[in-house]
């Protein structure tokens, strides 16, 4: 297996909630994309900027192209629909998802994940339901394949944000959850969604640095027991609105 993963940063700028949040400062000298990009490069990934071929991500494209990193534009809503394509562009048959709104992803947790989908032949390795609500997201680690089935009798132009609702629906893949080994309690929301989310995770940034390991994030918040009160109270919100995509 090469040592570094195929990694799929999935990113639009049409964010509802916090529109063109890809471009906002991030610490020194970058904005939120940049950073991902970056901590991916630090964790060995191979990044693929995937996004829609919506006017609205031309920036996108043209910040990949001064990044020096590879993109594929695709289906604007139907995110299922581009990662298929761009496997298919990049003749892949397994890759990484990490979504741009988590810069403080689990590079390590990452390649744990991708290791286990391939030596235990599996078609999809999924997350703890804390990481994959913003605990240092972890991501998914998918067979191509796995993804085209999902795909299978769905209009074009669906919605299918929440992709995991529809894998979850194809019963006879061989699916995994990634076992966690992190023994913190702490419940944190460090995903981007709302300007209260760009605060902590900015402050986070200045704090810890943009490479900050899981550990040290939670050495963080153990230390600073009131910090994640800028933001928790829109966790609640955040799973009402994933809960009203599903059909």
């Amino acid at each position: 297996m090469s040592d570094k993963v195929p990694g799929f940063i999935t990113v639009r700028s049409s964010s509802s909630r916090l529109p063109n949040k890809c471009f906002l400062p991030f610490g020194e000298r970058c904005n939120v994309l940049e950073h991902i990009i970056r901590r991916a490069k630090h964790y060995n990934l191979d990044p693929i900027i995937c996004t829609s071929t919506d006017p609205s991500d031309d920036l996108i494209e043209k910040l990949a192209i001064k990044e020096k990193v590879k993109f594929f534009r695709g289906s604007l809503n139907n995110k299922l629909q581009r990662w298929a394509d761009c496997a298919k562009y990049f003749n892949l048959d397994a890759f990484h998802s990490v979504d741009a709104d988590d810069p403080f992803f689990d590079g390590n947790e990452m390649k744990r994940s991708y290791e286990m989908l391939l030596f235990e032949d599996l078609d999809v390795v999924t997350p703890t339901k804390e990481s994959s609500a913003g605990d240092a997201s972890v991501g998914y680690s998918l067979k191509t394949n796995a993804i085209i089935r999902s795909l299978k009798g769905l209009n074009p132009e669906t919605d299918t944000e929440m992709m995991w609702f529809y894998i979850e629906k194809i019963t006879d893949l061989k699916k995994k959850i990634l076992p966690s080994i992190s023994k913190s309690k702490l419940k944190l929301r460090l995903t981007l969604d709302y300007k209260e989310d760009y605060w902590l995770l900015e402050s986070l940034s200045r704090l810890v640095g943009n490479l900050a390991t899981r550990e040290e994030i939670n050495t963080l918040f153990l230390n600073n027991p009131d910090l994640h009160k800028i933001n928790w109270f829109r966790n609640l919100e955040w799973k009402i609105a994933q809960d009203s995509k599903k059909i």
